[in-house]
């Protein structure tokens, strides 16, 4: 994530800010999963600035290619977007508030991941979006 975070700084200004996860019991009830992932949504929306365009990463979210995605970051910076916020959630996932508030919803897969490595994964795609978007070599 290091790199990629270094690499990015030649394209934006990044900031990476962690909600910590609700605690919840060793086998928990869904009503206290329901309940953990509404209060980390409470303070993941707590952090949106007004005028960002939010992505959420959720298995509802749309798959997209990387050059679909560096049209997204070109469509912001047309539509006066400077500020995009991916949000990735716990191990529950997102709450339907941070779902709503959501501009986009993307995908990475079907699959599950643990969100340190949707990190990375993120930050990669990220970097290479804006390799698409200014020419670069590192997009193959």
């Amino acid at each position: 994530a290091a790199e990629y975070q270094k690499r990015l700084g030649a394209f934006c200004r990044l900031s990476i800010q962690e909600i910590e996860e609700e605690r919840l019991p060793q086998n928990p009830s869904l009503a206290q999963i329901t309940a953990g992932m509404e209060e980390e949504g409470r303070r993941i929306l707590s952090k949106i600035t007004a005028g960002s365009l939010v992505i959420a990463l959720c298995i509802e979210g749309k798959q997209q290619s990387s050059e679909e995605l560096a049209g997204i970051f070109q469509q912001a910076a047309v539509s006066g977007k400077s500020d995009l916020m991916f949000v990735i959630g716990g191990s529950f996932g997102l709450s339907q508030a941070v779902k709503e508030r959501a501009d986009r919803k993307l995908s990475m897969s079907r699959m599950t991941f643990p969100h340190q490595l949707a990190r990375v994964m993120l930050l990669e795609q990220v970097y290479r979006g804006y390799q698409i978007l200014s020419g670069g070599k590192y997009h193959k």
